[in-house]
Order: structure tokens, then C-alpha cells, then sequence
């Protein structure tokens, strides 16, 4: 056999390598000289799984991993929690009983409302818990797994809940925030991570995007629930709401504890057998050979990233190629926040300052809520056609022009003009459900490698928080009547971070759509650009056992 030398710049090393061409059930097929015949059948068994999901239509996928797909949903649930008390504190502030009971008296014909100051404090409470939850549960997850580490927090959860429910004043409500954010920080990595390593590629953007429908469940349950006791003025109006959280953990512990665990996450721990195991649960397929193919695509992907960048500590999320995927990360999922999405958190108070009334308020913010869910529906059929990078960015410039439009609109005060801002709030929140909403849920599970997802998650969804936290307190802010008392004129201020953040998506975002995540791995050590990714072809078998000479190749036009 002839050999030929290799040259190699992986991670910075230039080494020479002879290969020869060998023959694998009938391919061709370069080899290191020398190497290990092993190495050589766990990539071609990888080459065929991948080749196989590459071929795998929608039907295709559902119908054979329709296990998955139900586990996912499950786990995914989880998050309606988040988004059912986030838009309940943020609906108490235009909740008569409440803000009586803990809020202060304006002065003005006997109303109340609660102090800024603590509106952003009670909103951004959950938030620092959230980032404490989150960084806390990026090291449990990876030593105990998605199973125990959700079930752990969800019987954290189903305790702290006493603390609202109980509270005699704001201070009170203040800790509850802070500590039921920890196990929501939790939720919001367990979920969208164990939907992306449960479900191959053509399912892969439906199921981490279907989060995102969860937590606007959430959020509608939240709303609906409100709009129903505001004929109430006792206690009970508030602390029912605050007492139905507790319907969501014992089912999900019972169901979670019946899951199987995630195989991508069993086999960097190396139990391989376990994966096996665990990936017969979620494949309906009874052949042996192509789960033995699935798992050594899982064993190829981490051993390629291991070649690349062997240190899975938040460290090395900054190191190298990850650096670039770090940022994306963190900034496609710190977009969702900076891009005016506030004002949907705040919507029932948001239009009560704009001058609805409070049953009224109320009615569009369930709507707005409802909007939301057909918004996510609406982005699955998007995405299939358009992608993810071309649905973000035009999503993002039509928040830019609809939030433009509301501070125009508010500049003309009127009863009519206070309906037309509802309406143009409700069309917001269509086009970011349809685009950057749902979409970040796809990205940030996809464009991380997949030795560090749970880490660079947790860092991107950390900086999710903190500009949440920005929002929590300039928000109450801008639409307090005892404060800065912009109402629909905050649509200029947002208008103007969503162009900011379509700058940089355009020159920094790309396009995973259809990729394994060894394809992933390949286009970033490349260093291939982001309006690039889309038409690069790329190859991760090339040098097979070695995991070393990795190749792309642009196409032509």
C-alpha cells in the first residue's frame, strides 16, 4: 500500500502522520499507519449513524425515536414553572389586593403600588437565584446526571414554595424569590440539554425550541389564574395563585424518576454500556447494529472534541475554538432579553400604565401569553425552511420596527392610542415567538461542543440573567407613574438594543441547522465564518481513527 504524509494544525500542533488507504467492508478508506484497528471500526460505525440521520426525515425520526420525543416534553414541563411565577410577580404589580397588602399608598384617590425599588428587586430576586442555581448545577449535572439532579431540584422546589405563601411582607417575598430561582436556574439547562442529546438532527430544533412553548404555558396558566381571582379582595386572591405551584412537582419527580438517562452524557462518563442501555429506551429500532452505530458516533464526537480541546472545566469554554462558541452562545441567549422582551414580562402592568383598565390589562395580557404559544408553532414550520440564522436576524428587525412603532404610537395620548399599543405589543410578541424567542432555545444547545454544553449553558444562560436583572430594574422604572413614567416611549429605547443586536447576529451568527455535532466541531476549528457555515462541506472521517486531520471544503459557486 502507498503511503502519503499528513500535515496537522489541530489546536495549535503541526505534526506528520503516514497514512495508507485500507478496506472497510468494502470501502476505501485512509488509516494511520500503524493505528489501532479498533479506532478504525468505531468511526466507520460512526460515519454510518450520521450518514443515517443526515438521510432521516421529520416522520422518519418521530415514528422511530417517538420515545424521546415524549421524555423530552416531559422534562421540559419543568419550565412552565419558571414562567408561571415570573409573570405572577410581575402581574401582582397591577393586582389590586396585592399591591394593597404590600405595596404603598400613592396619595392619588386611594390607590397603591409597589415602590420601584422593590419591584425591581422582588423581579430580579429570581434572577440571582437563578444565576446561583445555574452555576451550581453545571458541576451536579456532570457528576450525577439529569435525572438526579432534577429530581433534587424539584424537591427543593416543592419546600420553598411555603416561604410566598406564607409571607407577611415584602422582605419575605424577597428571600422566596431568590431562593426559588436556585432550582429554576436548574430547569433552565436540564431541559433544553437533555431534549438536544435525547433526539437526533431533523428533531433536534423542534424539541429544544419546544422550552420555550413550555414557558409560555406558564406564563398563560399565570395570567389566566390572575384574571380569575381579581374579583376577590381578601387574602386568599394572592396566596392561591402563590399554592398552585405545588401541582407541578410530584408528578414530574415520579415521571423523571422513570426516564431514561441521557446515553450522550453516559458515555463521557465513559459507561458505554449504560448508554446502550439507556439509548434502547428512546429508539423504537430493535437492531443491535444501529444502536452500536449510535453509540460510537457519541464515542467519535467525544473523542474528536477530546482531540480539539480536552479540558471540560468553565475554563476551557474560553479557550481556543470555544471561545468563539461561547460567545455566540451566550449572546444568542442574552438577545432573547436585551431585545425588549421585558416589556411582555410586564405586560399586564405595562398596559395599565398605558392606560387600559385593570380587567382589560389582564384580558390582552392573556392573549399576549396565548400569542406566544402560537408564535413557537409558528417558528417550527419557519425553521424548516429558513433556518436559524435567516428566522433570527428577521425577527429581530421586525422587533426593532414594531418597538419603534409603540414609541411613536405613545407619543399621542388617547384612548385609542393606549388599545393601539396593546395591539402592537401583542404583534412583538408574535414576531419574538416566532424568531429569537423560540430560536435561542435551538442555538444554545447546538452551536456548544458537546464535552462542554452543560458549562456553556450555564455561562450563556447566567448572562441571561444578568441582563434580566439590567431589565428588573430599569423596567419598573420606565413604566412607573412615581418614577420615570415612560410607558409605551421605553419602545424607543428597546427599539434602538434590538438594531444593536442585529448587528451582531448578522456578522457572528451562524447557521447549525442539519449539523451533527462533529460536523459542528469541524466548521469551528476551521474557524470557518458565520455567513460561511451554511455552504461549507464538511467531513470529520477524513483522518478516521486519529480524530486529527479534520477537512473542510467551501463550495463553489
Amino acid at each position: 500500500m502507498a503511503t502519503k504524509p499528513l500535515q496537522s494544525a489541530v489546536a495549535g500542533r503541526s505534526h506528520n502522520y503516514d497514512m495508507v488507504q485500507v478496506d472497510v467492508d468494502g470501502d476505501l478508506v485512509e488509516k494511520l499507519a500503524g493505528s489501532d484497528p479498533k479506532f478504525l471500526l468505531l468511526s466507520s460505525e460512526a460515519k454510518t449513524a450520521t450518514a443515517a440521520e443526515h438521510a432521516m426525515s421529520i416522520s422518519q425520526a418521530i415514528r422511530r425515536y417517538r420515545k424521546a420525543v415524549a421524555w423530552s416534553i416531559f422534562f421540559s414541563t419543568a419550565v412552565a414553572m419558571e414562567g408561571y411565577d415570573l409573570v405572577l410577580i410581575s402581574g401582582f404589580y397591577a393586582f389590586p389586593p396585592f399591591v394593597k397588602k404590600y405595596g404603598k399608598p400613592t396619595g392619588k384617590g386611594g390607590t397603591y403600588q409597589i415602590p420601584a425599588p422593590w419591584q425591581a428587586g422582588l423581579s430580579n430576586g429570581a434572577r440571582v437565584g437563578e444565576i446561583l442555581g445555574l452555576m451550581v448545577n453545571g458541576i451536579i449535572c456532570e457528576r450525577f446526571g439529569f435525572k438526579k439532579t432534577m429530581i433534587g431540584t424539584l424537591c427543593l422546589l416543592t419546600a420553598l414554595i411555603f416561604i410566598p405563601f406564607f409571607a407577611q411582607n415584602v422582605e419575605t417575598l424577597e428571600v422566596a424569590e431568590i431562593l426559588m430561582g436556585v432550582p429554576w436556574g436548574a430547569f433552565q439547562v436540564l431541559t433544553t440539554q437533555y431534549a438536544a442529546e435525547v433526539c437526533p438532527v431533523a428533531l433536534r430544533g423542534y424539541l429544544t425550541t419546544y422550552v420555550n412553548m413550555m414557558w409560555g404555558v406558564g406564563q398563560l396558566i399565570a395570567s389566566g389564574v390572575l384574571r380569575s381571582f381579581l374579583h376577590r379582595s381578601d387574602q386568599w386572591s394572592y396566596r392561591i395563585p402563590y399554592a398552585l405551584q405545588w401541582m407541578w412537582p410530584v408528578p414530574l419527580i415520579v415521571g423523571i424518576a422513570l426516564a431514561p438517562e441521557s446515553p450522550w452524557w453516559l458515555v463521557r462518563c465513559g459507561r458505554n454500556e449504560d448508554a446502550r442501555a439507556s439509548l434502547r429506551r428512546l429508539d423504537a429500532t430493535t437492531s443491535d447494529s444501529v444502536l452500536e452505530d449510535q453509540i460510537s458516533m457519541m464515542r467519535h464526537t467525544n473523542e474528536l472534541e477530546k482531540e480539539i480541546s480536552a479540558g471540560t472545566s468553565y475554563l476551557d469554554c474560553f479557550r481556543g475554538t470555544n471561545l468563539r462558541r461561547t460567545e455566540i452562545t451566550c449572546l444568542a441567549w442574552m438577545i432573547q432579553a436585551a431585545g425588549g422582551a421585558s416589556l411582555i414580562g410586564y405586560a399586564a402592568y405595562f398596559f395599565e400604565q398605558a392606560g387600559l383598565p385593570t380587567s382589560v390589562s389582564f384580558d390582552f395580557s392573556i392573549s399576549l401569553y396565548a400569542i406566544a404559544i402560537i408564535g413557537v408553532l409558528i417558528s417550527w414550520f419557519a425553521m424548516t425552511w429558513l433556518g436559524r440564522r435567516t428566522l433570527y436576524l428577521s425577527g429581530l428587525a421586525a422587533q426593532c420596527t414594531v418597538l419603534f412603532i409603540i414609541g411613536c404610537v405613545s407619543l399621542t395620548h388617547s384612548k385609542a392610542a393606549s388599545f393601539a399599543t396593546g395591539s402592537l405589543l401583542l404583534l412583538f410578541t408574535l414576531c419574538y415567538d416566532i424568531a429569537v424567542g423560540t430560536v435561542a432555545y435551538s442555538l444554545v444547545t447546538e452551536i456548544p461542543s458537546s464535552r462542554l454544553r452543560t458549562k456553556t449553558i450555564v455561562l450563556a444562560r447566567s448572562l441571561y440573567n444578568v441582563q434580566g436583572t439590567i431589565n428588573g430594574v430599569i423596567t419598573p422604572y420606565m413604566l412607573n407613574p412615581t418614577a420615570w413614567n415612560w410607558k409605551g416611549k421605553a419602545g424607543f429605547f428597546w427599539s434602538g438594543t434590538s438594531f444593536l443586536c442585529l448587528i451582531w447576529a448578522y456578522f457572528r451568527l451562524p447557521e447549525p441547522k442539519g449539523r451533527t455535532y462533529a460536523e459542528l466541531d469541524v466548521l469551528f476549528e476551521q474557524e470557518i465564518p458565520a455567513r460561511k457555515f451554511k455552504s461549507a462541506v464538511v467531513d470529520p472521517f477524513r483522518v478516521q481513527d486519529s480524530f486529527i486531520g479534520l477537512s473542510t471544503v467551501e463550495k463553489k459557486d
